[in-house]
C-alpha cells in the first residue's frame, strides 16, 4: 500500500454548523492524518477557478455562490491509499444514498449542501493541493 496525500474542503454548510472537530475525528478515525488545515473564506475568482471543469454546467453559478457564502477549511490528509480512502469515509455525493457512517450521510443537509469535498483522483488531489498550499505549508 502507499502513502498518499488527499485535498478535502469542509464546506460552509460544516463550518456554520461548528463541525470541523466532529469531521476532523471522523477523518483521524478512519486512519488519515491531517497534515495540513487553513480555516478561508474562498473569493469568487478562487471558486471559480477551483470549480473551472464544471463552468458549462447548469449549477456552475450556484456551486460558486455556495462556496464563497461563508468560511470553509481546507486540509490535506495523508495516509495508505489516502485518495480512496478518503472518497470512502466521505460517502456519495447525495447524502440520501451514502453509507450509513460516512460523513455525507451524518453531516450533509442535501445534495448541494454536501458538507465535504475530496479528491477523485490521486493527480486532482496534487493539483487541488497547489491551488491552496504552499509546500511549507504543509507539514508530516
Amino acid at each position: 500500500m502507499a502513502v498518499e496525500r488527499t485535498f478535502s474542503i469542509l464546506k460552509p454548510d460544516a463550518t456554520a454548523r461548528s463541525l470541523t472537530g466532529e469531521i476532523n475525528a471522523v477523518i483521524e478515525g478512519a486512519g488519515l492524518k491531517i497534515v495540513a488545515q487553513k480555516r478561508i473564506r474562498m473569493s469568487q475568482a478562487q471558486a471559480e477557478g477551483f470549480y473551472g471543469v464544471h463552468k458549462e454546467r447548469p449549477f456552475f453559478k450556484d456551486l460558486v455562490k455556495f462556496m464563497t457564502s461563508g468560511p470553509v477549511v481546507v486540509q490535506v490528509l495523508e495516509g495508505e491509499n489516502a485518495v480512496a480512502k478518503y472518497r470512502e469515509i466521505m460517502g456519495a455525493t447525495n447524502p440520501y444514498n451514502a453509507a450509513p457512517g460516512t460523513i455525507r450521510r451524518r453531516y450533509a443537509s442535501n445534495i448541494e449542501a454536501n458538507t465535504v469535498h475530496g479528491s477523485d483522483s490521486l493527480e486532482n488531489a496534487k493539483t487541488e493541493i497547489a491551488f491552496f498550499f504552499k509546500d511549507d505549508e504543509i507539514v508530516g
